[in-house]
C-alpha cells in the first residue's frame, strides 16, 4: 500500500503563550527576554510533524536537527487533550500511548481540528495493524 499524507504541520505558537509572556514582559528591557522569546519562536517554527498512513515523523531542532519516526502499528491508545486555554482558541493536543521503546508517549501539541486528526489517526492505526498482523497483548 502506498504511503499517503494525512496531516503535516507544526505546533501552534499558542502552546507557548505563557513562556512568551514570561520572557517578553518582565525581561524585555534587558534584551535577554527578546533573545529568549525569539529562540522559542524559532524552535516552534522549525518543528515539523508529518502524519502518513504508515508513520509519524517529527523533525525538531534549530541548530541540531533530530528526526524521530513512530510506526503507526505501535500506537496502543490515542487521547485528545483539550486544555481550557487551548480549547478557547480551537486547539488541542493529541497524546498517543505507544509500544515504542524510545517514545512511549508521543504528543502532537497545539493542532487545529484535533478531533478530525485523532479520528484519521485511529483509522490509520487500525488499518496498519491489520496489514501488519499486529495483535496487542498486555500481560499483568
Amino acid at each position: 500500500m502506498k504511503e499517503q499524507h494525512i496531516w503535516k504541520g507544526s505546533p501552534s505558537h499558542w502552546t507557548m503563550f505563557g513562556w512568551y509572556l514570561l520572557w517578553l514582559l518582565p525581561l524585555a528591557w534587558a534584551g535577554v527576554g527578546l533573545v529568549a522569546a525569539f529562540w522559542l519562536w524559532l524552535t516552534i517554527k522549525t518543528w515539523r510533524i508529518t502524519v502518513t498512513n504508515h508513520r509519524i515523523t517529527q523533525e525538531k531542532g534549530v541548530l541540531t536537527k533530530n528526526t524521530h519516526e513512530l510506526e503507526l502499528y505501535r500506537v496502543k491508545d490515542i487521547v485528545l487533550n483539550e486544555p481550557f486555554l487551548l480549547r478557547l482558541i480551537g486547539l488541542s493536543n493529541i497524546v498517543m500511548i505507544t509500544s515504542d521503546r524510545t517514545t512511549p508517549v508521543f504528543v502532537i501539541p497545539g493542532v487545529r481540528k484535533g478531533k478530525n486528526l485523532k479520528e484519521q489517526l485511529r483509522l490509520a492505526v487500525e488499518e496498519r495493524r491489520d496489514l501488519k498482523g499486529v495483535v496487542e497483548r498486555d500481560y499483568e
